[in-house]
């Protein structure tokens, strides 16, 4: 198994992911765990927004960059790690095992 393979099943085994999507520096999916239409909201809007705070954070300090990016709502948690060729992606529902 590839090192990416093995952290893809690493971050989906824990609880709650929806899915893991990685898209390339033009934003077109490369591998994704998520369904067509999560995979083709989130590769369209999570990259640019990634930039839009790299920009930010830059700004703020020169020296520094992004390296992750945490976005918490009432129900679901993006987690965006933007790398020089990709982006990852993961989606978790925070509700998962409420019901447990």
């Amino acid at each position: 198994m590839s090192e990416v393979e093995a952290t893809l099943q690493r971050i989906n085994s824990h609880k709650g992911i929806v899915g893991t999507i990685i898209v390339d520096k033009d934003g077109k999916p490369i591998r994704t765990t998520a369904d067509a239409e999560l995979t083709e909201k989130y590769a369209e809007l999570m990259p640019d927004l990634a930039g839009m705070v790299r920009s930010l954070v830059r700004d703020l300090d020169p020296q520094n960059d992004l390296e992750f990016l945490r976005i918490r709502a009432k129900d679901s948690e993006v987690m965006i790690s933007p790398h020089e060729d990709f982006t990852l992606i993961a989606i978790q529902n925070l509700n998962a095992g409420a019901a447990e």
